[in-house]
């Protein structure tokens, strides 16, 4: 327990943390600073592409495997099957209507790889390493949550699989960005990134705590735009979801063996929501869905849950569960 309150302390007080927290209280101060849309673009990008190289160079030197076939399998499995949970506990706990649920629900099947980063570099700083090919598993759990979706939209009379959304689901740019780097990282090794090292490695924390601030700036907008819309049910949900997500992924990480990192990465990628390729394919598959509610919510509250307070906890969980 004192190590997870060290953990949790050490996470807050981390540049960051620290940084996104700068971006919440800048938001509701109602501050003029804004972050540029070109720029922020740019650093997404270079996130991105930093994130699938350096995992494809992993895989690289690990090479491809039977734990990384069954690794894959599993997050295809639990960000299909997330969604269901997550749909049911929106329709006991909250007064959504079923179209307005089942999109939330996709956010919830599906990962944010901020906060996938974010949970590499508290183990990087815990001195925990993880299997590298956790980078395809996350790009593998991108879409599998959309189609759920859409088959619980489905069974409602509202069916909206057509080819727009099929090229919006396989080609959505942060997936094709990441497979390719990804790609890029496994064909060239080692070597390639030792050519590309002082700018694909050392710059990553700096460019990150931008981003984040950008996040944060986006965050507390959202929230204190649509605080209204944010019912007690709904806050809950936030919390909640993201916490019985990461104890499937935990309980998937340990049956596949993973490290002590493997399993927090697993849990990371199951406890969070994604915000970016999700609400692309939502707004071409259910237009009539609110933003308001899936954005803030994936947003505005569970984004924030995992990066304070999430983090630590699953990584605490992980060593309880592996012994690491």
């Amino acid at each position: 327990m004192e190590g997870f309150f060290g953990l949790a302390l050490e996470n807050l007080g981390s540049p960051l943390i620290l940084a996104f927290v700068l971006g919440v209280v800048a938001a509701f101060a109602r501050s003029e600073l804004t972050f540029p849309e070109a720029a922020a673009k740019a650093l997404s990008i270079y996130l991105l592409f930093a994130i699938g190289f350096k995992g494809g160079v992993s895989v690289a030197e690990h090479g491809i495997d039977f734990h990384l076939g069954s690794t894959l399998v599993a997050g295809v499995i639990l960000s299909a099957g997330l969604p269901f949970i997550a749909f049911g506990l929106l329709r006991a706990m909250t007064r959504l209507d079923r179209t307005n649920a089942a999109v939330v629900a996709a956010h919830y099947g599906s990962i944010s790889i901020v906060t996938f980063v974010a949970g590499s570099s508290i183990l990087e700083t815990q001195g925990i390493a993880a299997e590298g090919f956790m980078v395809a598993v996350a790009a593998a759990m991108e879409a599998p949550a959309i189609l759920s979706a859409l088959w619980l939209l489905s069974s409602g009379g509202k069916s909206r699989m057509d080819g727009a959304l099929w090229r919006e689901i396989l080609l959505n740019g942060s997936i094709v960005l990441l497979v390719g780097a990804f790609a890029i990282g496994m064909i060239t090794g080692p070597e390639g990134l030792a050519e590309i090292e002082a700018f694909m490695v050392t710059p990553f924390k700096g460019a990150l705590c931008l981003f984040l601030l950008d996040m944060g700036l986006i965050a507390g907008r959202g929230l204190r735009e649509s605080r209204r819309l944010m019912t007690p049910g709904l806050l809950f949900f936030g919390v909640l979801m993201p916490l019985i997500g990461a104890i499937f992924g935990a309980g998937a990480g340990v049956l596949l063996g993973l490290s002590t990192g493997g399993v927090m990465l697993l849990m990371v990628l199951s406890a969070s929501a994604s915000y970016i390729a999700v609400p692309a394919a939502m707004r071409v598959a259910v237009p009539e869905a609110d933003p308001a509610v899936y954005l803030t919510l994936s947003l505005g509250v569970t984004f924030p849950f995992n990066l304070i307070l999430g983090l630590p906890i699953y990584l605490a969980i992980a060593r309880a569960f592996t012994g690491g």
